[in-house]
């Protein structure tokens, strides 16, 4: 099941949207702006105190189903948005759009979520994009990464210190690299359609980028 999970970040920043997902959630104002892009919204999730009133009624007319949250509170919107939708669907491929471009406080707590322990099982099927990345998340293991059409360089960063990292098929090559501390090794390249990363321990997101 492929799900699009749409926070409030820059739509302008968003990728283009050409698949059709099994579900649409909006969080916050991202179901505001699913709505502007004419796409689906099955949920909608947060305290929505980013749109005024007529952008609510719009949003609530709209969407088959709204959960609301309080303004204050311990969890973010996409936080929220992202545990309902794996109490629901644990096996699913969540692509998060809006998550980036704006706010860099919102930016790295999107990016750190997969830390959470509640969420930190799921984070291989979770990814990031926005118009020029594609972040994809791994926990330890062999790993194969194809190259996206469009995307020319290939980064690995280590969210966490990281064990033996390996990393091969690309144009920089690393042979079991202890990684003490949290490190981006940017600005890699496919020499292929494919590259190889290896790990014992640790969190690696892996992004695919193009310039703007």
């Amino acid at each position: 099941m492929n799900i699009l999970l749409a926070a409030g970040g820059p739509i302008s920043k968003w990728p283009d949207i050409k698949t059709n997902y099994d579900l649409y959630v909006g969080v916050d104002r991202g179901s505001f702006f699913l709505q502007q892009k004419g796409l689906p919204l099955d949920v909608a999730v947060g305290d929505f105190d980013s749109l005024d009133s007529q952008e609510q009624t719009d949003v609530f007319d709209l969407a088959k189903k709204v959960i609301t949250s309080p303004a204050e509170k311990d969890d973010t919107d996409t936080q929220l948005a992202l545990e309902m939708v794996l109490k629901e669907y644990p096996n699913a491929k969540i692509t998060i759009v809006g998550s980036t471009g704006g706010r860099i406080d919102h930016f790295l707590a999107n990016l750190w979520i997969v830390l959470e322990p509640r969420f930190n099982k799921y984070c291989q099927n979770i990814y990031l994009q926005d118009r020029q990345n594609t972040i994809a998340f791994l926990l330890p293991g062999e790993h194969t990464i194809t190259k996206e059409v469009d995307k020319q360089y290939l980064a690995y960063c280590c969210l966490t210190p990281v064990s033996d990292l390996t990393l091969t098929k690309s144009k920089y090559t690393l042979d079991n690299q202890q990684v003490l501390y949290p490190t981006s090794y940017a600005s890699n390249e496919f020499m292929g359609s494919q590259a190889c990363v290896t790990f014992s321990k640790g969190i690696i997101a892996v992004i695919q980028s193009k310039d703007g």
